[in-house]
């Protein structure tokens, strides 16, 4: 962590805590080569706020362990935990790097930017304006995937984060949506967020 903060102990499964490290790690991967690839600070700096979740989830995780080891044999059997926390964190990490490449307007090479255009899905990231129809529908009645090739992976809401959001999640006014999909339904779905296109096709 860039910055110390007061972190209380939480009860939380060790279990629980390793998921949530794990699709925050990826979704991390997948938000820092899109801002690579496009030179997007905001993507950028989503990164850098993931990578101090995952930081506090990493924390927890150890005062967990800790706390469930009562002898040598559960300090052994809880190691595993400890190593997969570790690695989800170097990740993060790693993310983080590249996220600094943006946000220090380091560049990356031309190849490496022709190699990350040629890939089918991109990574797009709309925020939904409150004319938008997406307004208070689930995805499950959007079905943005047979409809405009897109998938909704995450939803940034104020501060915090939906990983894998299932079809019964509402998209709200305000939501940032991240979305895996082809150029042509990222774009789509970036201007019916804003409110510029206002029907979505059967």
């Amino acid at each position: 962590m860039d910055e110390w903060e007061k972190i209380e102990y939480k009860p939380i499964p060790v279990r629980t805590l390793l998921v949530k490290m794990k699709n925050l790690s990826e979704l991390m991967i997948d938000l820092a080569y899109s801002a690579a690839l496009f030179h997007s600070r905001e993507l950028a700096e989503d990164v850098l706020e993931l990578e101090k979740r995952v930081d506090t989830l990493a924390y927890l995780l150890k005062m967990n362990t800790m706390i469930a080891a009562r002898d040598a044999k559960d300090a052994e059997s809880l190691l595993g935990a400890s190593i997969v926390s570790s690695s989800a964190d170097k990740i993060s990490d790693a993310a983080a790097d590249i996220a600094y490449i943006v946000l220090r307007d380091i560049g990356i090479h031309p190849l490496v930017r022709e190699v990350f255009e040629r890939v089918e899905e991109h990574l797009g990231r709309s925020q939904v304006n409150a004319n938008s129809i997406l307004v208070n529908k689930t995805l499950r009645e959007l079905e943005l995937a047979s409809r405009i090739g897109t998938d909704v992976i995450a939803i940034r809401r104020g501060k915090d984060w939906i990983i894998n959001p299932k079809g019964d999640q509402m998209i709200l006014e305000g939501d940032v949506l991240i979305a895996r999909g082809t150029p042509d339904g990222i774009n789509e779905l970036n201007a019916l967020a804003r409110g510029t296109v206002r029907k979505l096709e059967d």
